[in-house]
């Protein structure tokens, strides 16, 4: 029986090791302990931290894997890496890796390779943070490099805000820097894709809903997001560069971009697959398992891509707009073909955090239809029928 080892346990993975067992695996989960939903649904669970490199090589090592894969997260990338390298399984290489989760060493290679980004500097100290001012056009945005989920990014728009932001990225980053960077006034959306024995199999944009705390933070997607031929054509040469730049092969590709004045700006690039129910959307868009998909090109399994159906579809988180404990959860919505999935990831009685990343996620909607403004009408329909109550 194939071994595939899973990096991370909860409610982003949770799909992911399900559908390994669906096809038979034996899977392994490695996470930090806590009340993560995989570890019920694994065969075997370490309960190492994902960071660890070193004891994620020891286990894929000692378990005989024949394949390693994560999504949502950008945690465990490098030690994904780290196991491709020394163990020759299929995946993206840990040099790579380290270009595609330090936000610092991704845009030196993009400004290596020429791809369209923000300007930007690397911060050590509160009077380099002023500094910034004075060489880079604000808004900006100051980034933890090591961060994921949105954690550690904060909107600054005027001196005021300085000590602020430096406070909260510092607490917020393992390193003793950070980046600024010019904020690219324009539209945020994203795109899917996925890059296999060097050809990119498919580019999927997806048009973002936006949570506005510190920074902005999706709380959710859609698709088809339609874009003028030249602007697509654009994001398909910047997404390219990018890869190129960060050398990623074998893995899915999480990609995070600004549209401004007919331009497509890159701000990030993950090397693998995006959370908020992207992978869902993939799946619903496309007419494959995404999941599946992932899981056989970690096993060199021949995963294919096929892309001739487009049905419109679009999720969104369920959030709260404050702490508190959860007394009561109500679904009033009726069974419909339309509505693929509303699930809660806690129960009565359970703290939930106010909204600031996405982490702080409570559940989430997931819904399609025959055509995208008949989805985006349905979505809100079922929002209002769903009752979240907190004591």
């Amino acid at each position: 029986m194939r071994k595939l080892l899973v990096l991370g346990a909860g409610i982003s993975q949770l799909p992911l090791i399900e559908t390994a067992k669906r096809m038979g695996l034996y899977v392994i989960v490695v996470s930090r302990q806590g009340n993560y939903p995989g570890f019920a649904k694994a065969d075997k669970v370490y309960y190492e931290d994902t960071t660890h490199m070193d004891r994620i090589v020891e286990i894929a090592r000692h378990e005989g894997i024949h394949g390693i894969c994560t999504t949502g997260t950008d945690v465990a990338v490098k030690s994904i890496g780290r196991v491709v390298d020394e163990l020759g399984v299929s995946g993206l290489s840990y040099e790579s890796a380290l270009l595609s989760s330090n936000k610092w060493k991704m845009k030196q290679a993009f400004m290596k390779h020429g791809v369209r980004t923000a300007r930007f500097l690397k911060v050590h100290t509160l009077q380099e943070a002023y500094s910034a001012f004075e060489v880079l056009s604000p808004p900006l945005i100051f980034k933890a490099v090591d961060g994921g989920a949105s954690k550690g990014i904060v909107k600054v728009a005027d001196m005021a805000h300085v000590e602020y932001a430096f406070k909260t990225v510092r607490k917020d980053t393992k390193l003793d820097f950070f980046i600024v960077e010019e904020f690219i006034e324009g539209t945020e959306f994203g795109a899917q894709a996925f890059v296999y024995d060097n050809q990119i199999q498919f580019i999927m944009p997806h048009g973002d809903f936006v949570f506005y705390g510190d920074t902005g933070v999706p709380i959710g997607h859609y698709v088809p997001y339609e874009l003028p031929e030249e602007v697509q054509e654009d994001l398909f040469s910047q997404l390219k560069q990018s890869i190129e730049a960060l050398e990623l092969n074998h893995c899915a590709i999480n990609a995070d971009f600004i549209l401004k004045d007919g331009h497509v700006y890159v701000l990030e690039i993950g090397g693998r697959a995006g959370a908020t129910c992207l992978p869902e959307l993939v799946s619903t868009f496309y007419g494959f398992d995404y999941y599946e998909q992932i899981i056989k090109a970690a096993l060199r399994m021949n995963p294919s891509f096929p892309t001739q159906n487009s049905q419109p579809c679009a999720c969104e988180l369920l959030i709260s707009d404050k702490d508190g404990d959860i007394t009561g959860l109500e679904n009033g919505n009726d069974q419909h073909e339309n509505i693929i999935q509303i699930s809660f990831d806690y129960h009565i009685g359970e703290k939930v955090n106010k909204f600031r990343v996405g982490t702080d996620r409570i559940g989430q909607i997931i819904v399609k239809g025959d055509r995208l403004e008949e989805v985006l009408s349905l979505l809100e329909e079922v929002k209002e029928k769903i009752r979240i109550d907190l004591g």
